[in-house]
């Protein structure tokens, strides 16, 4: 079992370390990550990209010399690909760059960048952030004294606090997010991360089994059988 600094809400830490849930067993799955970070990269493009073909490119009705006796060779518009101000052959088209992963390969992703922070003790627990306003400096001294304040950190709490997220948006190497919307990229993003002590009991609910569409789908029809059966059986004994 994988074990974290535990912190305090001032930022001091504790003596005793804080042991991390059994689902940071440790394993770290690059091929997930691989997709998870490739997925998070693609969806962030706009695809908005366009060039025009020698169909768009506006001139280019008049043959520029005749067919045959000048030694050149034969054109039959100045707007094709060879020519300056020409279209362009095969060039990027306004297009959708998203990629949809299954919700257990994200998980996967999510789990294993966790891993990856918590092996190399870069993963910090807090005891709760809970700010009464919004400060800046609230958060650049609990940094200072976790001496992590020149790093990347990603703060990950339980619920969504606004008083956290305003005081550390004017911080350019500070982010946070609530601890069920981080994604594995925002993780590994990150060369610390401080994770809120109640936000594990979320994980536990996140990690529960994803229900299977087939095996629904296969009880809603024994729910609809038995109840038509039901109704039959009804019919028959008033008849």
């Amino acid at each position: 079992m994988l074990e974290a600094h535990h912190v305090t809400s001032a930022g001091g830490k504790k003596k005793t370390r804080f042991s991390l849930p059994a689902a940071y067993e440790g394993e770290v799955h690059q091929g997930a990550l691989y997709h998870a970070v490739r997925a998070y990269l693609s969806n962030q493009r706009q695809g908005t990209h366009s060039t025009k073909t020698r169909a768009e490119v506006s001139g280019g009705g008049k043959k520029p010399w005749r067919q045959k006796g000048t030694g050149r060779a034969r054109q039959g518009t100045t707007r094709a690909a060879q020519w300056r101000g020409g279209g362009v052959v095969f060039g990027p088209k306004p297009r959708s760059y998203r990629v949809d992963l299954p919700r257990k390969v994200k998980r996967l992703a999510k789990q294993s960048a966790l891993n990856a922070r918590a092996q190399d003790g870069a993963l910090y627990v807090i005891e709760s952030m809970t700010f009464e306003s919004p400060k800046t400096r609230q958060v650049v001294d609990i940094l200072t004294k976790l001496g992590i304040q020149d790093k990347k950190v990603l703060l990950l709490t339980a619920e969504h606090r606004p008083e956290v997220f305003l005081s550390s948006r004017n911080l350019p190497r500070v982010h946070a997010v609530r601890y069920v919307n981080a994604s594995a990229y925002e993780i590994l993003w990150a060369d610390a991360l401080v994770i809120e002590e109640a936000a594990f009991a979320i994980h536990q609910e996140e990690r529960a089994p994803v229900p299977n569409a087939r095996a629904k789908r296969v009880q809603q029809a024994r729910e609809i059988a038995s109840r038509a059966q039901a109704r039959t059986k009804k019919v028959s004994t008033d008849a």
